[in-house]
């Protein structure tokens, strides 16, 4: 337990700086729980709770005190993840940077469904906005715009954003929302949606994607009530289905590779389940407590990202040190689609 106070005091730092309105009572729990966290990569309570360093031996006193922390209504996702998120994202901004947002949705077997929006950085992602939900069932635009309200908020003035979404989620509500916002989208569409490309009878995406190596479309009506966007369908060899993406912009090759982004939130997701927090295995049957779960853990992320940054800028490798040596972008276009099909990376506090 030595480790987890150890851990706990450096993250209770951090939080206390970063969340002074926070009681303190609530920042140092919070710290215990992170600390935990990081040294046990688990989602079970009971595991979690045994490397708490309280003043107890009984295990029972251990459990309720992180049911208790996990039942808080004052450990609010959205005020404690606020300071974090606003300032990776002015990071993702600087110089005039397209801000990467990546929007998904992981399901925990049939019981719980979490939709989450990340922020590129680099070749993965770093959770910022999520919510939970009951039950197998798809989370649809009220919780969409829930958290992408939340990140609204958080942006810099006049930011330019470009967000990447999986094929289930367009709908009229989110192109609608995302027209209203400014922002860019990048949004993968299933063969089933209502087509009319204007030139003929109405069709569907799949059938525009039919026997189509690479085609490219402008001004597209899509779903009965007729969204307005354009279309760009890219088949690369090898690969069982083509990619047909919804874009705000002209429909070019280049413009549906930027969808290969997306794929930053993926790793993100490994390190979440099963190459990191094994949030899958999680117990938990409220989705509130899994929300308060799913801050520890990405306050764990943070932190691990954080020391690691910290360690590339006060300890750099012989590579780092090398003149002219290219740094790691954080944010932009893809050059290539084979991103959005790599392997998820390690956990980000893999040893």
């Amino acid at each position: 337990m030595g480790t987890v106070k150890k851990l706990a005091e450096e993250v209770g730092r951090g939080l206390e700086q970063a969340l002074p309105g926070l009681r303190k009572t609530v920042v140092g729990k919070l710290a215990l729980a992170v600390g935990a966290m990081i040294e046990g990569r688990t989602p079970n309570t009971v595991e979690l709770a045994n490397l708490l360093p309280l003043p107890t031996e009984r295990q029972d006193m251990r459990e309720q005190w992180l049911r208790r922390l996990l039942e808080n209504p004052l450990l609010g996702s959205a005020v404690v993840m606020e300071p974090f998120a606003r300032a990776e994202l002015a990071r993702a901004a600087r110089n005039g940077q397209t801000v990467q947002l990546s929007l998904d949705q992981t399901d925990l077997g049939d019981r719980m469904a979490v939709l989450m929006v990340g922020v590129r950085v680099g070749d993965r992602a770093l959770p910022l906005a999520w919510v939970a939900g009951e039950g197998p069932a798809n989370i649809g635009f009220e919780g969409q715009e829930r958290v992408l309200e939340r990140v609204l908020a958080w942006l810099p003035p006049g930011a330019d954003v470009l967000l990447s979404a999986d094929r289930f989620y367009p709908s009229v509500a989110l192109f609608d929302g995302l027209g209203a916002r400014g922002w860019g989208y990048r949004l993968r569409l299933k063969g089933n949606v209502l087509a009319d490309t204007g030139e003929g009878e109405e069709t569907t995406t799949g059938g525009l994607a039919r026997g189509a190596e690479e085609r490219y479309l402008p001004g597209v009506r899509l779903f009965a009530h007729g969204v307005m966007t354009h279309v760009g369908i890219l088949h690369e060899p090898g690969h069982p289905e083509p990619w047909i993406i919804a874009m705000d912009c002209a429909p070019t090759r280049a413009a549906v590779l930027d969808y290969a982004a997306r794929w930053s939130i993926e790793p993100m997701f490994s390190d979440f389940k099963g190459r990191g927090f094994g949030l899958e295995d999680s117990q938990l049957e409220h989705a509130d407590r899994l929300e308060r779960l799913i801050l520890v853990m990405s306050l764990a992320m943070w932190w691990c990202v954080q020391v690691g940054r910290d360690d590339a800028s006060n300890r750099p490798t012989p590579l780092e040190k090398k003149p002219g040596r290219k740094p790691m972008p954080d944010t932009g276009a893809s050059g290539s689609s084979a991103a959005a099909w790599s392997p998820g990376s390690p956990g980000a506090c893999a040893t």
